[in-house]
């Protein structure tokens, strides 16, 4: 039976009364010396003290103990939260009256003993080797039972037991290689510079923001994630994560040291995750999940389509439906808001402009198929409607200062990395002197030149034929059903091919489709140490195949129009801690030449 907190307290109160008159014991005069008492304290953190006495030899009487000393406990016990103060006083009361026995007991004690009978065996010293052993059993016995019975364990409130914290943390070393030969002329404009600041003017004698194509690079990157699971009961849960970032990339929570202004300055903290989730499921197999909020990638999908960091704002339904033993139908489906017009657009303007809000659509059936026990098989086919995220020519006007706005100017993406392709959205009229007939206040922004709808089949077999290992394939391809490259053509200002002649632009060179494969072996989880996993993978992905800013973030410094091949590997030195090693090589599809590579060495820790 567990002991309630009360008789814990008055434990621990009798042994700083026995602890009291040890002490004052000690301190007395004696005529010989007497046996030593057997009395130990446990580790409080653990139960009570123990406080056992043999019988003795007469001796004087010790002075009563001192009440202040288990008062002092008791109050230090309300301090530390582990009595209320009804309680306190209940005990301290109790105290008194031990204080008031003891002192009676001091008056009996110095009348004279009783003769023993004489059939009595009195045994006037415990040798002490015998001493100990009888204290190191009684204290062992005490030990287990307090751990038993849980005596130290603290009552916390109710709703702690419905969370569950967790979190990561990656030290990163990460290199970038550019190879000879890059084209360095001003072929590879930054767009994400360029949208998210003041717009270029084309007709100035500077060139605009430009990517980093030659000079090698050295990063020391920390990525840190805090967050907790919570249940709510009646099939409600929910979570919410915290991460770094250098800004509020959806596809990178990693922060370079020496960043955000350097001189170790402190970093930001972004809302990573926030939502709440119905389990709608029968069990056993199937499912049936409602997601609100901000959550996890919802689709069987690659790092081509998605990068592992992006999470969808909005709705979806995901489920799982067993057709039988071996077979189950699988789908998902969401509706997610990829960007909302900023209420008072345009701020300079007291008649605002028509909204452009940009949403996705995605729906995905597939099959996942287990026709043993060694292997598994999942296959998915999705369709994603990406709608508003074209860029849109504006009305004809002259912008005379940089932030005239135009009526489609939020049409442009407001994250981007690399590689699509992007088209003027400014109609400036050129026919007048207000700007010298095109030769000055040509303030340009850039949106994409193509709609996106993509069309994803994506596969993954796991093999574990080969215990302890796991052998897996992935597979998937990617092709935007919505590109027309000859519309394209009369409007791209990026991925052309060499100049025809003076004035003239090259050839549209970009594509519509992406192609991915990797296989990946060793140990399925990394959870104790030399558990391993090496891997070795190729992508294909054309210009306009999918939607640079959602892509993976690091093969070819993130985004479209690469392809090259990705070879990994990691090894777990604890069951929490595990290095990395990934090396990239990336060359450019459709444009100018433009080849890098990239070394990644990782420090990855959970928790």
């Amino acid at each position: 039976m567990q002991l309630s907190r009360t008789t814990q307290v008055s434990l621990l109160a009798t042994v700083a009364i026995a602890s009291s008159l040890h002490a004052q014991e000690e301190a007395a005069p004696e005529e010989s010396a007497p046996a030593p008492a057997l009395a130990e304290t446990l580790d409080p953190t653990v139960g009570p003290a123990l406080a056992t006495d043999l019988p003795a030899e007469p001796k004087p009487a010790a002075a009563a103990p001192s009440e202040n000393v288990t008062i002092n406990l008791i109050n230090r016990l309300v301090q530390k939260g582990i009595l209320s103060q009804e309680e306190a006083k209940e005990m301290i009361q109790q105290a008194e009256a031990d204080a008031a026995t003891a002192a009676a007991q001091k008056d009996i004690s110095a009348l004279p003993p009783e003769p023993a009978p004489e059939d009595e065996v009195r045994i006037a010293y415990i040798p002490d080797v015998v001493r100990n052993q009888m204290r190191d059993q009684i204290q062992q016995e005490l030990m287990a039972q307090a751990r038993e019975e849980k005596w130290s364990e603290k009552e916390y409130p109710e709703w702690t037991s419905r969370l569950k914290p967790f979190g990561d943390f990656r030290l990163r070393s990460e290199n970038t290689f550019f190879p000879d030969g890059n084209d360095n002329t001003g072929a590879f404009p930054n767009f994400q510079a360029i949208n998210t600041g003041a717009p270029y003017d084309t007709s100035g004698t500077q060139f605009s923001p430009q990517l980093n194509v030659d000079q090698d690079r050295h990063r020391a990157r920390i990525r840190a994630r805090f967050g907790t699971e919570f249940m709510l009961g009646d099939g409600f849960n929910g979570g919410i994560r915290l991460a770094t970032g250098s800004d509020n990339s959806p596809t990178t929570t990693n922060q370079s040291l020496g960043g955000s202004g350097g001189n170790f300055s402190r970093y930001a903290i972004w809302l990573d995750r926030a939502f709440v989730s119905y389990d709608a499921g029968p069990g056993d197999g199937e499912e049936l999940l409602l997601l609100l909020g901000r959550f996890d990638n919802p689709f069987l999908s690659s790092e081509v389509m998605w990068d592992n960091d992006v999470g969808f704002d909005g709705l979806a339904l995901r489920g799982k439906v067993r057709v039988h033993d071996k077979v189950s139908t699988t789908f998902a489906a969401g509706y997610f808001p990829v960007y909302n017009t900023d209420f008072n657009f345009s701020s300079n303007q007291p008649s605002k402009f028509e909204s452009t809000d940009k949403w996705l659509m995605g729906a995905q059936i597939g099959v996942e198929w287990k026709p043993t026990d060694d292997l598994t098989a999942r296959f998915g086919i999705a369709y994603y409607d990406f709608d508003g995220v074209e860029g849109k020519l504006s009305s004809p006007y002259i912008p005379l200062a940089p932030n005239d706005a135009g009526d489609t100017d939020t049409t442009r993406p407001s994250f981007a990395q690399r590689g699509n392709t992007y088209r003027e959205l400014r109609n400036i009229d050129n026919s007048t002197a207000a700007n010298d007939f095109g030769n000055k206040f040509q303030y340009q922004y850039y949106g994409l030149a193509t709609p996106f709808e993509n069309l994803t089949i994506t596969s993954k077999v796991d093999y574990d034929g080969l215990d302890p290992f796991r052998v897996s394939f992935i597979g998937e391809f990617i092709k935007n059903v919505a590109f027309d490259s000859a519309d394209i053509d009369a409007i791209a200002v990026n991925n052309r091919g060499p100049s025809a002649g003076a004035g003239k632009l090259g050839n549209f060179e970009g594509g519509d489709t992406a192609w991915f494969t990797s296989v990946v072996m060793g140990d399925p989880a990394l959870e104790k140490m030399w558990d391993w996993q090496a891997g070795l993978g190729y992508r294909y992905v054309e210009s306009d195949a999918v939607m640079d800013a959602f892509t993976d973030s690091n093969f070819g410094g993130g985004g479209t129009n690469v392809q090259g091949f990705t070879l990994g590997a990691n090894i777990a030195i604890t069951r929490a801690a595990r290095w990395g090693v990934r090396w990239m090589s990336a060359d450019e599809i459709a444009g100018p030449a433009l080849s890098s590579d990239i070394l990644q060495i990782d420090f990855n820790a959970k928790f």
